[in-house]
C-alpha cells in the first residue's frame, strides 16, 4: 500500500523541454548591413502588435540589435513597417 502511494502517476508524460542554443544570425550568415527597405526582413524581429522583440527572445548580439532597431524605427517612419497594430503576421 505505502508503495502506490509514493508512486505518482501522470495522465500526461512530464515534457522535459530541450532549449536550443541561441545564436546571432547576422554573425552566422555574415550580414554586415540591416537594410531598413527590407520589410519581410524587419518582420521577424517584430511581434504581432508591431513591437520590437527583445535580444533574449531572438538571440541577436548587442550590435546587431541596435542595428535592428534603428532599421525598425526608420521603416516605421517612412511608413514601410506600422508603428502599431491588431495583427501584422
Amino acid at each position: 500500500m505505502s508503495q502506490n502511494q509514493s508512486e505518482i502517476r501522470y495522465l500526461t508524460p512530464p515534457t522535459v523541454e530541450i532549449k536550443k542554443k541561441k545564436y546571432c544570425r547576422f554573425k552566422k550568415n555574415g550580414i554586415k548591413y540591416v537594410d531598413y527597405k527590407d520589410a519581410e526582413f524587419l518582420k521577424k524581429f517584430l511581434n504581432e502588435q508591431g513591437k520590437i522583440l527583445p535580444r533574449r527572445l531572438t538571440g541577436t548580439s548587442l550590435k546587431y540589435q541596435r542595428k535592428v532597431a534603428t532599421a525598425v524605427k526608420r521603416a516605421r517612419h517612412l511608413a514601410i513597417l506600422p508603428f502599431v497594430t491588431d495583427l501584422l503576421k
